[in-house]
């Protein structure tokens, strides 16, 4: 292997990494060794710094990835069939209506601070998941519905009991958002959980050191012995360590990993893909099968409360003309609110065309019309919509330039806004400052579309009662009762028809324009092997190896 693809010194890889330009290398041909190797250090260059490692935060994609490697789940589910496996649960049980659940844990696990993941330590983790901590800030996770309690039955043995069936609870033990941490994690407030040496797990790299915001180097845990049995790897991890490097620049996080200065990045983007295929490199698009990409709207602002003018908007939007011109076939143009590999998902494309002779009828109908510079007006009104930028999502700014330019033929203009974190959070809280919003979230679990859309949870549409500290007038009890219904449904096929349902009327109130499916874009170097990624895309470095040279 040639030198240049492997490190001198890990300073000299960062260096060049945070300032070489967009670089094209020849294609390199690479024979792995058949039989893994153990040693080196990993460098994963990621687009965003972390915010906040309480594990129920863990679906920011850059606080998943530091998650995934640091801690592990009650259950894995299997990132191919989907089917909830082992984990630190050596086996489960439960009542036929859901609602109450049992795990035997697997002995001889601990934290690595030293303190045992015992049945004590479990359910902590859950009644603090499930419950909240309201003194030291901890917020309740969105993939745990109905909770009431737990019980300690022996120190392996532990029991969960919910107010009403809790269907999804198996999954959610599962997911990115139930990784266990020590008693003593539980005992920070939330802000404190933004450093990574405060998070305490049970998984294969521990945090070995941090510069926040910029950087964070985890180390192979040497006693691991517990990953899922399923997994062909066992033991510690093959890699030494890892070393994630906060690179906010596309070219500077492919042009480092094309020349050597990196392993493995996160957020291709899909301009990006084809020099990295023609060098031999590894593209990887995992699947986050759940709310696909898109924009939703806040009824409560007068612009939008008329069903007829977000119809109008929906159908105003091109989307195959955004996927087409922006992205890869690794973006799939959507089809339903959740994407097609997600659980309960409905096709519904009918619903969805791009008609604008229809958007504008739906918009006269409203009476809405054509002013002197084109843009519809009524009672006053400009047909004038902000919505910020969201950065996590790839090309966002760049769809939404091609929604606005797409609206304009109608007679709606669409702002884009960057601002700072602030005033963003701030103004995205408020309908009438911000009637339109960037949407997704994924989970291998009909859950999601609650988790997206109700009010105490993502609450996408800023309804009375949610997130919002204004004054809701607007809350919608029938689309509220089918994501009641759907976290609380215990027979598996009358779920996935609630599931369906809830996507009809999201669609047909329009309350949501679904524009593609999102997946995460990795690229990885020829010499990388082992790369896994869970249900919803996070990677997992677990068995990852790098090949001798």
């Amino acid at each position: 292997m040639h030198k240049n693809f492997r490190r001198n010194s890990v300073n000299s890889r960062l260096a060049l990494a945070l300032s070489m330009a967009l670089v094209t290398m020849p294609a390199v041909g690479w024979a792995a060794d058949v039989t893994p190797v153990q040693g080196g250090t990993l460098t994963y260059l990621e687009q965003q710094a972390h915010t906040n490692l309480y594990p129920p935060a863990g679906g920011f994609y850059p606080n998943g990835g530091i998650l995934n490697q640091i801690t592990d789940k009650l259950t894995y589910q299997n990132p191919k069939t989907l089917a909830i496996e082992p984990w630190i649960a050596e086996s489960w049980t439960t009542n036929a209506d859901k609602t109450q659940y049992t795990f035997k844990i697997r002995p001889g696990v601990t934290f690595s601070d030293g303190t045992p993941l015992d049945a004590k330590a479990v359910a902590k983790n859950f009644d603090t998941f499930g419950l909240g901590n309201k003194e030291l800030h901890l917020p309740v996770s969105e993939v745990i519905n109905n909770y009431d309690h737990s019980e300690v039955i022996d120190p392996l043995t532990v029991s969960f009991f919910f107010k009403k069936s809790s269907p999804g609870f198996l999954q959610g033990t599962a997911t990115i958002g139930s990784g266990l941490v020590s008693l003593a994690t539980l005992g920070q407030n939330f802000d404190a959980l933004g450093d990574a040496r405060h998070i305490i797990g049970s998984g294969p790299f521990v945090v070995s050191g941090e510069t926040l915001g910029r950087e964070v180097d985890l180390t192979a845990r040497k006693d691991y012995r517990w990953g899922p049995t399923t997994l062909a790897h066992q033991g510690r991890a093959n890699l030494d360590g890892i070393k994630i490097i906060v690179t906010p620049e596309d070219s500077v996080r492919i042009g480092a990993l094309l020349a050597g200065q990196a392993d493995f990045i996160r957020q291709v983007q899909a301009y990006d893909e084809k020099q990295a295929t023609e060098a031999h490199f590894t593209i990887y698009a995992a699947p986050t099968r759940g709310v696909n990409d898109g924009i939703s709207f806040r009824p409560d602002n007068p612009l939008v409360s008329d069903t007829r003018v977000r119809q109008a908007l929906l159908h105003a939007t091109n989307t195959r003309q955004i996927v087409d011109t922006l992205f890869s076939p690794n973006y799939p143009q959507a089809k339903s609110v959740i994407a097609a590999p997600a659980a309960g998902f409905v096709d519904l494309s009918a619903k969805l065309g791009f008609d604008p002779a229809l958007a504008k009828k739906l918009l006269d109908e409203a009476g809405w019309v054509p002013g002197p510079n084109g843009l519809r007006q009524k009672d006053g009104r400009t047909l004038s919509l902000t919505v910020y930028e969201s950065p996590p999502q790839p090309q966002n700014k760049e769809v939404l330039q091609l929604v606005s330019q797409q609206w304009n033929q109608v007679g709606a203009r669409l702002t884009i806004l960057a601002g700072d974190a602030g005033s963003k959070i701030a103004d995205s809280l408020d309908p009438l400052k911000t009637p339109a919003n960037v949407v997704e979230v994924g989970r291998a679990d009909p859950d999601v579309i609650k988790s997206q859309f109700y009010p105490t949870n993502r609450d996408a549409l800023l309804q009375k009662g949610g997130l919002s500290s204004k004054v809701q007038q607007f809350r919608d009890d029938k689309l509220n009762g089918l994501l009641e219904a759907i976290a609380a449904q215990v027979d598996g096929q009358e779920r996935l028809r609630l599931a369906g349902e809830a996507q009809h009327y999201l669609i047909d109130q329009a309350y949501v324009i679904p524009i593609f499916e999102e997946p995460q874009v990795f690229a990885g170097a020829p010499y990388l092997n082992g790369v896994s990624f869970e249900a919803v895309g996070r990677p997992a470095f677990y068995s990852a190896w790098l090949a001798k040279h």
